[in-house]
């Protein structure tokens, strides 16, 4: 076993020891940490090993979110295949925006995949007679189970996001060390000449955002599924720019900075709003002398320094 494939088994069976220690409020802290990292994780394809500075991720989450919200709401859909419905609508919405998207590069492609995820929240506000707009809507306690297990208990929403979160990051660790991960980090050094060299630059890179989207949008899924409500506001501008922060606090183009990223940004948040009402401003201060004197993010740092084997 190697050490990247041992690393993220010790991670999970540390997350699965913190539900029996933590206190209740940082447990469902973590809850929330580990589904907001799926998501950080699904960008991190994207951004972080493919190099598509994508603004649109919130179109994703929140085409999760709401296949499978409005599926159980409107159509008593089970919670199994209200998931599954989730992620056919994200690859599908990934897909097309990818297929325009991906016409263009660079600063053109970042606007592009922004106004794609403005349009999508535009259409959730449009439709509010079913989406309810920015006021959203509760999922009925009753429909949240899988398998009799019910999914709005402390344990039963701690270890169901600690089941995806484990999946995804066994996923992404695989897919990274594949040969197709590797042909994405050569795209993202240099992508003339990975097209010099024979690869099909323009597939590849809408393979990688779909498989990005799908991932986000089952973030979208899960964060509406534990914690019972979906709203416009998590298809907004401002949800793509979270996972941006999370994988460049924690380490673009590494398998854990989106973890690290999540929970140092939402307990930076915690800790400042407790001290002052201008949380925001202490919060970004921190941010920008982060991103000053820790370009690579937390853990980008540490493997460029001194731990080079960190996935």
């Amino acid at each position: 076993m190697d050490r990247a494939l041992t690393l993220h088994l010790a991670i999970i069976a540390a997350l699965a020891l913190a539900f029996f220690i933590l206190p209740a409020y940082h447990a469902g802290n973590l809850a929330r940490i580990m589904v907001l990292a799926i998501y950080a994780m699904g960008y991190n394809l994207a951004f972080g090993y493919t190099g598509l500075l994508s603004l649109g991720h919130a179109l994703f989450f929140g085409a999760g979110m709401y296949g499978l919200s409005l599926s159980m709401q409107h159509l008593g859909t089970p919670t199994l295949p209200a998931l599954a419905i989730a992620l056919a609508c994200a690859a599908v919405v990934a897909g097309v925006v990818g297929a325009l998207a991906l016409r263009t590069k660079g600063v053109a492609f970042m606007i592009v995949t922004l106004m794609f995820a403005q349009a999508g929240y535009l259409v959730a506000l449009y439709f509010s007679e079913w989406t309810r707009g920015e006021e959203g809507f509760v999922l009925p306690q009753t429909m949240r189970q899988i398998a009799g297990i019910d999914l709005t208990t402390a344990m039963g929403r701690y270890f169901a996001a600690l089941v995806l979160f484990a999946i995804t990051l066994l996923i992404i660790g695989h897919i990274v060390r594949a040969p197709f991960g590797r042909t994405l980090i050569a795209i993202r050094e240099n992508e003339a000449r990975a097209t010099m060299l024979g690869y099909d630059v323009q597939r590849l890179k809408w393979i990688a955002l779909v498989i990005s989207g799908t991932i986000s949008g089952l973030a979208g899924a899960t964060y509406a599924l534990l914690f019972g409500y979906a709203g416009a506001s998590f298809a907004a501008v401002p949800y793509s720019i979270l996972p941006l922060l999370y994988v460049l606090l924690g380490g673009a183009g590494t398998t854990l900075g989106p973890l690290i990223g999540a929970a140092f940004m939402i307990y930076l948040f915690d800790l400042s709003a407790d001290i002052t009402d201008a949380y925001m401003l202490i919060a970004g201060v921190v941010l920008v002398l982060l991103t000053m004197f820790l370009p690579q993010g937390i853990l980008g740092t540490l493997r460029a320094r001194r731990f080079k084997w960190l996935p």
